[in-house]
């Protein structure tokens, strides 16, 4: 086999080191392997750790840096290692010859995607958060298409909007067989709460959960089945406070099997980053959701709003998430588990199974592949 014919039907996936840009990105790479492309995946260092499981004959480490740190040495430094980046982008371009380059977001995907644009190689960028992120924005106009994860993509200039096609978030197998779980029925009278903070560990859930609980009363106390994912900085208090509200939990920093638990739960209170929504409507789960506040585009927001528009979510900004206000909410729960299981239905109704496949489509037709 020539080497032309090896590397015919290549596709060079981008991503940034982080699970919100590499799970979609290692969804893609498995249904592109499956129908017989092969894939390569250029990321930063941070992504060698996760690396791995990722789906892909080779993992190209690419030199990146975020320009956003205040300060014009920092910028100018970040703006070098980013030149860098792109010469070497460049030169693996030039070697292993991909029909196209689906690049996923955050600052580690610029290089690549500059390089392809540079080479010609037609470009697909996929945006998993309803609003478009900046390394995003600033390639727009180099994509030959723009993938999206939700039905509106806020921050994207008018002049694109003909390049944008809706495929949904590309979601883990994981989470594919978690949607296979049916909504758990109440049949024993408890009601079961996922807490989750996503990456970023929140301390507000730490915080505002437990003192929630022990506002109820001590009969209701006794109907929750809390599994709740804490900080490890956090962990111990959780833990006090629910041994002595005598309530039945399991707290850890980390939950492996992080979607069968979202699907074993009635309830689930969490961050709305956007594979945490797309993962809730995938499987379909009722949820109380707290934006993160410092979002730099307030793409967390944005996300929630689609499960609340689906009638699935209640969005709660972080100021009014207090303890009062959860108790009162958690009291309503365990009094209409009807509404629940409505508010389930809404949550699969809104979700995209498929999303893999779709994006697998458009990335081989833009290779004409």
């Amino acid at each position: 086999m020539s080497s032309h014919e090896m590397t015919d039907n290549l596709i060079l996936v981008a991503a940034g080191g982080t699970g919100g840009h590499l799970f979609p990105a290692q969804a893609l790479a498995h249904a592109l392997v499956a129908r017989g492309a092969r894939v390569r995946l250029a990321t930063d260092e941070r992504a060698l750790r996760y690396g791995a499981d990722f789906p892909a004959e080779e993992i190209h480490e690419i030199a990146s840096a975020t320009p956003t740190s205040s300060g014009a040495a920092a910028k100018i430094s970040a703006a070098l290692t980013l030149g860098k980046g792109v010469i070497e982008a460049y030169r693996l371009l030039g070697k292993i010859k991909p029909r196209a380059v689906v690049s996923f977001g955050g600052y580690p995907t610029v290089p690549p995607a500059l390089a392809a644009s540079l080479r010609a190689v037609p470009l697909i960028l996929h945006e998993q958060n309803a609003v478009m992120g900046r390394a995003n924005r600033f390639l727009a106009k180099r994509a030959e298409k723009i993938a999206c994860g939700f039905p509106t993509l806020d921050g994207l200039p008018d002049s694109l909007r003909d390049r944008v096609v809706q495929v949904g978030n590309p979601v883990r197998p994981a989470v594919l067989e978690a949607a296979r779980e049916a909504y758990p029925g109440f049949c024993d009278g408890r009601l079961r709460l996922l807490v989750t903070g996503g990456s970023q560990g929140a301390r507000i859930m730490s915080d505002v959960i437990p003192a929630a609980v022990g506002l109820l009363a001590p009969e209701q106390r006794a109907r929750l089945v809390i599994v709740q994912q804490a900080r490890g900085e956090d962990l111990a208090r959780v833990q006090d406070a629910y041994h002595r509200l005598n309530v039945n939990y399991e707290a850890a920093s980390f939950f492996a099997d992080l979607p069968h638990r979202m699907a074993q739960a009635h309830l689930v209170l969490a961050r709305s980053g956007a594979s945490t929504v797309s993962e809730l409507a995938v499987i379909g789960r009722p949820s109380i959701l707290v934006p993160f506040p410092h979002a730099l585009d307030a793409d967390q927001a944005a996300n929630a709003k689609h499960l609340e528009k689906a009638g699935a979510a209640e969005v709660m900004r972080q100021i009014g998430f207090t303890p009062e206000w959860l108790a009162e909410r958690l009291s309503q729960a365990l009094n209409d588990t009807a509404d629940l299981t409505r508010r389930a239905q809404a949550a699969r109704s809104a979700g995209i199974p498929d999303a893999a496949e779709r994006l697998a489509d458009l990335a081989l037709k833009t290779a004409g592949l």
